[in-house]
Formats: structure tokens, C-alpha cells, sequence
């Protein structure tokens, strides 16, 4: 378990499995990659302690075939909330290979997503590949400002530089 992250995983946001098993869909007959994000339980509504992953982060300079995907390490961003990786296998395969195995001891849980990316075609894995179970949750992340300004800050300021 990270050491910013609060507690155990305890499942991945509906929304976070649908974004993967789309992009995985749009990447066939390549691989699709992406990293796991997590926020606290609490901070998606639930009444309970631990973290539910609730996005894949697309990383640039993804290099993708139909039987690998590379991520290029220096563009993975250093966040403390980080706590796996998704990717697919075009060929339906559940399995981790002998590659997969040797990034999983990164992070906590890396899941596969096998064709034909339907809602049971995928698994989750430990970090040494050992297949567990992974509650698909239905809540929503939390929504990010992107901003720190609002519309009505924007009317705001329109309406005092209009003076």
C-alpha cells in the first residue's frame, strides 16, 4: 500500500472501468494502457475508510502493438494518489505475461481488460499477479477545479472594468 493513500483499495469507480474498457475498445487490435488514480472513500461518498480508484490517467508517448504497450516512465507523473495500471489484451487473455509481471511490483493492483472489452472481461491483480477481487462501485469522482475562478467571478470582473 502507498504510504499517501488512505487504506486499503477497496474498488474502482463504475466510471473509471467504462473510460478503460472504451479506450481498450478504440486501441484494438493494439493494446490500450493508462495508470490507476485513487481518492479516498470519503471523498466519493462512501461511509467507510480506504480508497476507490476513480481514474486512468492517459500517459503521452504511449507506444502501442498488438501484443505490448510501453509506457515511457519520465512522463508517468509523481502523484502521491497513484496506485496501479489498466491494460489490455487484444488477444482476450486474462493473464498477466511474463512482461506484465515484471512492472506490477510498482503498485497495488493492475487490472486487465481482455477483448471483447465487455462488462466481465477483465481481472484484477496484486502486485505479484495473484488475481483478486475488486468491487466495481457505482460513484462518481469528485469534481476537480480546474479553475480557481467561477462564472461569477468572471461577470464580476467584466462588470468592473465596464465602469
Amino acid at each position: 500500500m502507498g504510504l499517501f493513500r488512505s487504506g486499503e483499495i477497496i474498488g474502482i469507480a463504475e466510471s473509471a472501468l467504462e473510460f478503460a474498457r472504451a479506450a481498450s475498445e478504440d486501441a484494438h487490435p493494439d493494446e490500450y494502457m493508462g495508470m490507476l488514480r485513487g481518492e479516498a472513500a470519503s471523498a466519493v461518498g462512501l461511509d467507510r475508510s480506504g480508497t476507490v480508484l476513480t481514474d486512468v490517467l492517459v500517459i503521452p508517448g504511449t507506444e502501442s502493438n498488438p501484443v505490448s504497450a510501453t509506457v515511457k516512465t519520465n512522463m508517468v507523473p509523481n502523484d502521491l494518489r497513484a496506485a496501479g495500471s489498466i491494460h489490455s489484451h487484444p488477444n482476450g487473455v486474462l493473464r498477466p505475461s511474463d512482461a506484465d509481471l515484471a512492472t506490477f511490483t510498482r503498485n497495488d493492483v493492475h487490472i486487465i481488460l481482455g477483448a471483447p472489452y465487455g462488462p466481465e472481461d477483465w481481472q484484477a491483480f496484486d502486485r505479484e499477479g495473484e488475481p483478486i477481487e475488486l468491487p466495481v462501485l457505482e460513484t462518481e469522482p469528485p469534481e476537480e477545479e480546474f479553475f480557481d475562478f467561477t462564472q461569477a467571478d468572471i461577470d464580476r470582473r467584466l462588470e468592473n472594468d465596464g465602469r
